[in-house]
C-alpha cells in the first residue's frame, strides 16, 4: 500500500527541521540529536518506575524497570531500545518503555547497553545477555515469576534480542520465554529487495544501516558470526516463541520476515505481523501515527498469548 499520510507529514516535518543524516555524521554528532521527541505522545503513568544499576561484565549499567498494574507475580521483558548500535538510551527509549509495560501486563527491564563505536561488538550483547541474566537472578524480589521472563528489542536492540536467545541457546540458559523483535537488525549485509527498494526518503536509510554496522563491528568479517547476524545461524531449533514485526517502508524487512519464516520451518512457535505504509522506527510515533498505536496493541495481545502457552 501507499506510504501511510501520516507518516508522510511526519516526515515532511522532520525535512523542515533540517539536519545531517545520520549517515554523514559521527556517532558523537548522532547522540545530540532526538528526532522522535515530537512524535512519541503522552508518556503514560504505569506503578513504578525504579532507576538502578547492576554490574555488567565491564561495567556497571543504569536499568529503568517499569512496573504496570496487575498481581505479582508478573511476567516480564527484558528489553534493549533501538539505537543503530551507537545512539539512544533508555531516556528517549521512556515513553515506548511505559507503554509497553501497560499493553502487555510485563515488568519492562529497559537495559542501557554500551553503545558503539567506543564499545563494539560483543561488549553490547555482552551487557543484554547479562541483564537477563540479573533479571532472572532477582526475579522473586522483583516481583516477577522467572519463568515467563521474555527478551525484546527495536531495530539493533531487536539484533540484541535475538542473539541473547542464541547465546543462551550455546550457553545452557537461562530460559527464555519469548523474543519480541520489531523490525530487528539481523543481518550484516546490505544487499535484497526491501533494502533496495526502501533504500532512502523513509528514515532510515540503505547508507544508515551500513553506517549502523559499521559502528559495531571490529572488523567486516565479524558480520559472519551468528550472535551479530542470527539470520545466518545455522540451526534455530529449540529457540524461544518469536514475535516477529516489520514495516512496509523499511531496509530492514526482509531480514526480519525472512527470519521468522527460518524460525517457524525450525519448528518455533513465531507470531509475524507486517505493518503496511509504515516505516523503521514507528514504534516511537505514537503521538502521530495510528499505525504506531496499533502495534503498541498488537504488543500487548500477542506477548499475552505467548505468555498463556507458558501457563
Amino acid at each position: 500500500m501507499p506510504l501511510d499520510p501520516q507518516v508522510v507529514n511526519m516526515l515532511r516535518l522532520l525535512e523542515m527541521e533540517g539536519g545531517e543524516p545520520m549517515e554523514k555524521l559521527t556517532a558523537r554528532e548522532a547522540r545530540l540529536g532526538d528526532w522522535s521527541r515530537d512524535f512519541v505522545g503522552v508518556t503514560e503513568s504505569v506503578t513504578s518506575v525504579t532507576h538502578t544499576f547492576f554490574t555488567g561484565p565491564t561495567a556497571d549499567l543504569p536499568l529503568r524497570i517499569y512496573k504496570p498494574s496487575g498481581t505479582e507475580p508478573l511476567g516480564a521483558i527484558v528489553y534493549f531500545h533501538g539505537s543503530a548500535f551507537a545512539v539512544s538510551n533508555i531516556g528517549l527509549a521512556d515513553s515506548p518503555h511505559r507503554a509497553i509495560a501497560n499493553r502487555t501486563g510485563c515488568v519492562v527491564v529497559a537495559v542501557n547497553y554500551q553503545k558503539a563505536p567506543e564499545h563494539k561488538f560483543p561488549i553490547p550483547l555482552d551487557d543484554a545477555y547479562a541483564a537477563l541474566r540479573w533479571t532472572q537472578e532477582n526475579a522473586e524480589s522483583l516481583g516477577i515469576d522467572p519463568t515467563h521472563v521474555g527478551v525484546g528489542g527495536d531495530s539493533a536492540g531487536g539484533n540484541l534480542a535475538a542473539a541473547v536467545c542464541l547465546k543462551a541457546s550455546d550457553e545452557g540458559g537461562p530460559e527464555i520465554a519469548f523474543q519480541l523483535l520489531i523490525y530487528p537488525a539481523l543481518d550484516a549485509n546490505f544487499s535484497g529487495r526491501s533494502m533496495d527498494e526502501n533504500a532512502d526518503g523513509f528514515l532510515l536509510s540503505a547508507a544508515g544501516v551500513r553506517w549502523a554496522w559499521e559502528q559495531y563491528l571490529e572488523r567486516p568479517e565479524d558480520g559472519e558470526n551468528s550472535l551479530v547476524s542470527p539470520l545466518r545461524a545455522p540451526n534455530l531449533q529449540g529457540l524461544p516463541a518469536a514475535i516477529v514485526l516489520t514495516a512496509e517502508y523499511d531496509p530492514l524487512r526482509d531480514q526480519g520476515e525472512d527470519y521468522a519464516q527460518r524460525l517457524i520451518d525450525s519448528g518455533v512457535p513465531t507470531i509475524r505481523r507486517r505493518y503496511d505504509g509504515m516505516i523503521h522506527g514507528f514504534l516511537w510515533t505514537a503521538g502521530v501515527v495510528d499505525g504506531s498505536r496499533r502495534l503498541l496493541e498488537d504488543i500487548g495481545t500477542d506477548v499475552r498469548k505467548m505468555l498463556t502457552l507458558r501457563a
